[in-house]
């Protein structure tokens, strides 16, 4: 039977499940030069700093659209037209964060590790020795394609050690995983409002070091993309440079009061690791596999190998569970056939335990007996 007393829970890696007050403070209009709004901007702005420990010595600039557009917004800004970018890629989004480079004129180099193996720290540090060329390294801290975990501290610690500057997608992991700007050296670091916040989608944001922005002017081959004129244009008239996603930014920050009254990033890293338990656990009972093994899996979003019943197909699995009240997301690996299952939003255990609930009626529907792969 299907469930349409209330939306469906989204165990998705963003956009997901918002809490109603989040949604409540969508209600109102706001006037994108108003006053008010601009001290709201203000506020959301020292709030996500001070998520990272970072109000001494970086600044929060906020950017519209989603958070693929933040990071094209730091790389644009931040690496030198002449710049050379290594990315560590063992996922969608890192090969995006390398394409989206290339487009803009700069030269790219890839480090590349398979998708279930942590980025290589020791090769990065081989490849910045041989190759002095490289001015800038990027990293996806939780790469959203699996759910894997890179070493991120390690990868700083060398990219600092050979003087060269870190930009970090930390789209999946702000505000879950621990991130302390006062011990992690990165120029850069990237997230987005409709992540572990639990905002809705629609902003991206960039924490940049104080004293490398104010250096970026003129780097940015984009109007739309310069975070250092954005910056700049917020500091002296606090306002947007163009028209703001005013909704989102009140929504963010009533997530933001939330996420603060919760416990902030250790309560919602500890919700985060238990619906990952009981989901991983309760799927592997069904049968199911995870990806990834469970010293790399980051509790954001878990991927598992698809049956390897002839009767199953995702399309129909999806609806499915999607008429019992839960949204899943298709795999996006290329060498297996998978699914993936977030963890995060505004919902705990018991959301999780009715979730794999949902799978085991739709395997029973689908007659397969059998959930695990090949």
């Amino acid at each position: 039977m299907g469930n349409f007393s209330r939306d469906p829970i989204l165990l998705t890696p963003g956009p997901l499940t918002t809490s109603l007050a989040t949604r409540m403070a969508m209600l109102r209009d706001w006037g994108s030069w108003d006053s008010a709004f601009n001290a709201v901007t203000g506020m959301v702005r020292d709030r996500l700093l001070a998520v990272v420990e970072a109000a001494g010595s970086h600044v929060c600039v906020p950017m519209q659209g989603s958070g693929t557009f933040a990071v094209e917004a730091a790389v644009n800004t931040l690496v030198p037209r002449d710049g050379h970018l290594l990315v560590l890629v063992n996922g969608a989004y890192g090969t995006r964060l390398a394409k989206l480079a290339g487009m803009m004129g700069r030269r790219v180099s890839v480090l590349e590790s398979a998708e279930d193996v942590p980025a290589p720290v020791a090769a990065v540090d081989t490849r910045l020795r041989d190759d002095p060329s490289i001015t800038h390294v990027a990293l996806v801290h939780c790469e959203t394609s699996t759910g894997i975990l890179n070493p991120l501290a390690e990868v700083a610690e060398g990219v600092a050690r050979a003087g060269r500057r870190l930009i970090v997608d930390a789209m999946s992991s702000f505000g879950a995983l621990p991130i302390d700007a006062r011990s992690l050296p990165f120029d850069a670091l990237i997230a987005a409002s409709g992540k572990c916040i639990e905002g809705p989608p629609g902003m991206g944001f960039a924490f940049v070091r104080r004293d490398v922005l104010e250096r970026c002017a003129g780097n940015s081959t984009s109007l739309s993309l310069d975070l250092h004129d954005q910056w700049h244009y917020m500091e002296r008239t606090t306002q947007w440079r163009f028209t703001p996603p005013t909704h989102v930014v009140v929504a963010l920050s009533a997530a933001l009061e939330q996420f603060e009254a919760e416990g902030g990033q250790a309560a919602r890293h500890a919700r985060y690791a238990r619906n990952c338990e009981v989901l991983v656990r309760g799927m592997e009972e069904l049968g199911f596999r995870p990806f990834l093994s469970s010293g790399v899996q980051a509790p954001i979003i878990v991927t598992f190998h698809a049956p390897a019943d002839p009767r199953y197909g995702f399309r129909e699995f999806y609806d499915r569970v999607r008429d019992k009240g839960f949204i899943l997301y298709p795999g996006k690996l290329t060498q297996v056939e998978t699914f993936r299952v977030g963890c995060i939003g505004a919902i705990g255990p018991d959301e999780m335990r009715h979730a794999v609930n949902a799978v085991r009626d739709t395997l029973v529907e689908m007659g397969i007996r059998h959930a695990g792969p090949a």
